[in-house]
């Protein structure tokens, strides 16, 4: 029995491993880097695999870096079936279509320079069509339902409270007389945070791989972050200036919509707009909508749709979104991407973040490289679509915001284990927070590892 680490090994972005069992090989998530560009050249680059030799494909969840290159994979003659939950099937037919017209966009702007250059020119990693074309292959499971995919490999997918639909999955393997059991945590979420359920605990494992992103830090109490956001929005309002909310179109904006509403409804938010300039996040919330079966109990009893009250505004359109650049009032605005490397908020950044009066709220997870993490450690200046831009406006960071599980949420879960697995391979993280969960789980007794990308492990 083998495990491969092809992706997030010693890197926070990525998802992608090989388990092969017998003469089965079977993958968990297959990645899109994010960050850097010498990160995302990655993708372009051959897979660590051979894609016409994977039988199937289990899916943890539908953030770009664990499901963006399924075209890819599927274009590599990849034709098993990928198991996932039904709300992740839907979010990732979104996503993955989004993702399709960034890259049409990215490669067309850099075939321009490549044409100037007298350089090759650049295919994007799939097309809209090429995305559509995988959606057949999803076989939706439910939570907790032990699942026999053939006579050497059952698997069970359970709630990992990270985003809607999100999973850690349960993998039993039988090899000849051997039975082994393998854990995949994948991203686990924070506890008593809205809309979804918390992680489900899991009681037992032969082996681990653990997420480590926020390894070494701890999240604010979780219950200021309400508290949080109104002092923001209000110091904003004050200095008649716009906040900008770099916001991840999967959970972050629906939570953040979750606040807002309340704050609303208790007559303690300002009189000013609420711009959603996100098409991807409008879609997502109606699929938020659509899996009331992720809720937790206080959503189901409270939470309905935060989207039809007057002071939210959608810019559905470019000219909708252009608009809001000569827009005068004090406002929020909330528009994509989460960590600053593409989308509508760069148009915003580029307008809004050398103004006194305005302030940059991040509310979730910079990955290092990019502009979000840059203009975080206090760059003065961030050189953004060519032009050099001075960062004058006021920059905050909620961390309780993000749909990851801090240090002692991770050891919490962790704990979960009543007998430690044999060796936790500690994945999805940058090498200070790898070291940092690693001494952890070794005071506990938990006997750990750190791979490397491509390195291949007997089980």
């Amino acid at each position: 029995m083998k495990l491969k680490f092809c992706g997030a090994a010693k890197e926070v972005t990525g998802s992608c491993y090989v388990l092969e069992v017998g003469d089965t090989k079977m993958l968990v998530d297959c990645w899109m880097y994010q960050g850097p560009k010498e990160l995302v050249r990655l993708n372009y680059e051959p897979f660590l695999f051979d894609p016409k030799e994977i039988d199937f494909m289990l899916l943890t969840h539908a953030h770009i870096d664990h499901c963006g290159l399924i075209p890819k994979l599927h274009n590599g003659w990849f034709t098993g079936k990928i198991y996932t939950t039904s709300a992740t099937k839907d979010l990732t037919e979104i996503l993955l279509e989004d993702s399709a017209n960034i890259q049409k966009k990215n490669t067309e702007d850099e075939n321009r320079r490549r044409s100037r250059e007298h350089l090759p020119l650049r295919k994007p990693l799939f097309t809209d069509l090429e995305a559509a074309a995988c959606m057949p292959l999803f076989q939706v499971v439910e939570y907790g339902v032990l699942i026999k995919i053939n006579d050497a490999i059952s698997v069970r997918y359970q709630d990992a409270g990270h985003i809607l639909g999100s999973a850690s999955i349960e993998v039993r393997a039988t090899e000849g007389e051997k039975q082994t059991k393998i854990v995949f945590s994948w991203d686990i979420g924070q506890r008593d945070v809205p809309i979804i359920k918390d992680p489900t605990l899991i009681a037992e494992a032969d082996y681990l791989l653990m997420e480590s992103t926020y390894g070494d830090k701890v999240h604010e109490d979780t219950g200021t972050k309400e508290d949080l956001l109104l002092k923001y929005v209000t110091e904003t309002y004050q200095k008649w200036g716009k906040l900008m909310i770099p916001t991840f179109a999967v959970e972050r904006t629906q939570e953040l919509l979750y606040f807002i509403d309340k704050l609303v409804n208790s007559n303690q938010f300002p009189q000013e707009k609420i711009f959603l300039d996100s098409p991807l996040a409008i879609k997502a919330t109606e699929i938020f909508k659509k899996h009331k079966e992720c809720y937790d109990a206080e959503a189901l009893k409270e939470f309905s749709h935060p989207l039809d009250d007057e002071y939210l505004q959608y810019s559905l359109s470019v000219e909708d979104s252009m608009k809001l650049n000569t827009y005068t009032d004090p406002c929020v605005i909330m528009a994509g991407n989460g960590m600053c490397t593409a989308g509508r908020i760069t148009h915003h950044l580029r307008h809004g973040l050398s103004d006194k009066k305005n302030t940059l709220l991040f509310v979730g997870y910079q990955a290092e490289g990019t502009l979000g993490r840059y203009i975080l450690e206090w760059e003065k200046k961030v050189r953004l679509m060519g032009l050099e831009i001075d960062v004058n406006c006021d920059i905050y960071k909620i961390n309780s915001f993000s749909g990851h599980a801090d240090s002692n949420q991770l050891m919490r879960w962790a704990k979960g284990f009543p007998t430690s697995p044999k060796t936790v391979f500690i994945v999805h993280g940058e090498p200070k927070a790898q070291s940092a969960l690693e001494n952890n789980l070794q005071t506990i007794g938990f006997a750990t590892h750190i791979p490397s990308l491509g390195e291949v492990v007997e089980l």
